[in-house]
């Protein structure tokens, strides 16, 4: 086995171990006894429902995980690699589009292996707890839709950064990460008004007490925004959630309609205070500037690797190419992925703490907030008690008793100061 081959396998099987570690250690510490913090919102009936849809969902993850590890361990040392680039580099249609052929057919083969878990996952699991609300053709449309914008998207960027690696000398990986951070604050700007609605409806929240409570409170923070959105989430589950996106005009606060229909005003107002403090502590543009230093160290790194070889020989490739590269850099680099999303989740959870205590300081309603976080949790049957593990590794939100202490603990400095 050529030696870049050893480290490789050895990497992914490292990230595999990794992840199934965590999800063993996620099943043993399923706590049997519903914490006290949770009676006022879990039933014990519920509360083992959840944690039979924490089980369900865990293991369904790890027999996808392991299938796909397999298959690609099988493709790799069966010669699917060299096979396939001997196979589109016969039809002779250029460096470029031999490219593209030959990474949007391993994408294709990708999709087409994973489709069977993701149907059962929505019309099996999601469809037993009771969540699935998406029928055959929104899922169909869905998949077609996401499709078209993989190609329509994906492709031209992909082309793009095919060209520059293989044309402009060594400086190629510096107008790729131009290039490719220039699509990202784009789509910041034109996803919420031009891509997300092809997938959901979003309607302005109707005119009435909430809709002007809202506003009022984005005034008195300095919260430049007109609308708040509410999207048709229970159109594909009734799963609740609310987020933010965008920038300038299209700016939005969008909240599930689902999510409407369960909280109360003054928790509704919590859960908005929440989300413009994301936008007021500057969070957004602190996790954009993130992705674009990410970026351009992985095109750095990338165009390293591509004169290595040892790469290409690690995957039975006989001729080297921008394309092949590509791929198997990113096969190197999933590992190293994992390792950095602990120190990135860790972030992304002090963002939220962050956020929870802007929304306690300015509306002076923690109880409010914890009516609002725990009542989702309920709906989405989730996972009270996560292994730390589990945690680092997937969880960008805090564990939700650890958001309630944080929040009472940010309530009593606002509270002592009325």
């Amino acid at each position: 086995m050529p030696p870049y081959a050893i480290v490789i396998l050895g990497a992914l099987l490292a990230e595999y171990g990794l992840n199934l570690v965590s999800d063993l250690l996620t099943l043993r510490d399923l706590q049997s006894d519903l914490p006290d913090e949770f009676r006022d919102t879990f039933d014990d009936d519920e509360y083992e429902r959840a944690r039979n849809y924490t089980r369900t969902k865990t293991r369904f993850g790890l027999l996808s995980s392991t299938f796909g590890l397999a298959v690609l361990l099988v493709f790799w040392f069966a010669g699917g690699f060299e096979g396939l680039d001997t196979l589109v580099r016969g039809w002779n249609v250029g460096p470029i589009a031999t490219g593209l052929c030959y990474i949007g057919l391993l994408v294709l083969g990708r999709g087409a292996l994973s489709l069977p878990f993701s149907i059962y996952s929505t019309f099996g699991i999601e469809e037993r707890f009771g969540f699935n609300e998406t029928t055959p053709k929104t899922f169909a449309l869905d998949l077609l839709k996401s499709i078209a914008l993989g190609v329509a998207l994906g492709g031209p960027l992909l082309a793009a950064l095919l060209w520059f690696f293989q044309s402009t000398g060594p400086y190629g990986w510096v107008y790729a990460w131009i290039v490719v951070t220039a699509v990202m604050l784009l789509l910041q700007f034109f996803a919420p008004r031009y891509l997300m609605p092809l997938f959901n409806d979003f309607e302005p929240l109707e005119a009435g007490p909430l809709r002007e409570r809202i506003l009022s409170y984005a005034d008195t923070v300095e919260f430049p925004v007109d609308e708040v959105y509410v999207m048709d989430g229970s159109r594909r589950s009734n799963k609740a959630n609310a987020f933010f996106t965008g920038f300038g005009a299209n700016r939005r606060i969008v909240l599930f309609d689902t999510l409407v229909e369960q909280l109360s005003g003054d928790e509704l107002l919590s859960v908005v205070a929440h989300e413009m403090g994301h936008y007021k502590l500057h969070h957004i543009p602190q996790r954009i500037a993130t992705s674009v230093v990410q970026t351009g160290v992985l095109f750095l790194l990338l165009s390293v690797f591509l004169q290595v070889e040892g790469l290409f020989h690690a995957f039975y490739v006989d001729q080297p190419s921008v394309y092949t590269g590509l791929l198997f850099f990113g096969l190197l680099y999933s590992p190293v992925d994992l390792l950095l999303s602990i120190p990135l989740n860790a972030w992304a959870r002090r963002h939220e703490f962050q956020a929870d205590r802007f929304a306690v300081e300015t509306t002076r309603r923690e109880g409010a907030l914890v009516s609002g976080l725990k009542r989702p949790a309920e709906t989405n049957l989730s996972t009270l008690t996560p292994h730390p593990l589990t945690v680092a590794l997937e969880y960008s939100h805090p564990p939700l008793p650890e958001r309630i202490d944080q929040i009472r603990t940010a309530a009593r400095p606002a509270q002592s100061a009325t």
